[in-house]
């Protein structure tokens, strides 16, 4: 589908495609406008299985949220804004609205992306903003390279390697996120247990 965009700033022209686009998620990432399209029913299912896991452990009680889909604002750009999958953030997390729904990133404890048909974005590109951002968690189901990568704690505005995970094992939130849990692998990349 081909949309014609006449808008006068970036974000304007962001906020067009997501009318236009019902369903797809639109961000702004380092300047650019990136459209993802909807996910399938095995990413939905992963986000799901998130939320039960976490209100399982007691996270609310902990003093977090556990959402989908809010918007983080970037400081790679004066428009720049992401919307990760899933995200552990402080519980006055309303407090620190930013504008357009995205909120400053120092209330994200844990950031998760499950790759879609965009996976680069989440393996390559996302990893810096959310350095950059010192977001202190990003988990990333890979979803086209059957494995889990996280990553912890940016200094100067960067990642050190990812930590790998492979089918069968687990992955152990870190204390950091602000509660104690172990994720499967193998749920983090099919959706289903």
């Amino acid at each position: 589908m081909a949309v014609m965009l006449h808008e006068s700033s970036l974000t304007d022209a962001a906020d067009r495609l997501w009318e236009e686009l019902p369903g797809h998620r639109v961000e702004i990432l380092n300047g650019s406008i990136v459209v993802t399209p909807p996910p399938d029913g095995p990413h939905q299912e992963t986000l799901t299985w998130l939320i039960v896991e976490f209100s399982r452990i007691g996270a609310r009680r902990a003093g977090l949220r556990y959402v989908q889909g809010i918007g983080l604002w970037l400081p790679t750009g004066p428009d720049d804004y992401a919307v990760p999958d899933f995200s552990v953030v402080d519980a006055d997390y309303k407090d620190a609205l930013v504008e357009k729904n995205c909120y400053a990133p120092h209330v994200f404890r844990l950031v998760v992306e499950v790759t879609s048909s965009n996976w680069t974005n989440d393996t390559a590109t996302k990893v810096d903003i959310y350095a950059r951002a010192n977001v202190p968690v990003y988990l990333v189901a890979d979803r086209k390279h059957d494995e889990v990568l996280l990553y912890r704690h940016p200094v100067d505005g960067k990642y050190s390697d990812p930590l790998r995970f492979e089918r069968g094992q687990s992955v152990p939130v870190p204390d950091s996120v602000g509660v104690a849990l172990d994720l499967s692998v193998d749920t983090l990349l099919d959706g289903d247990d």
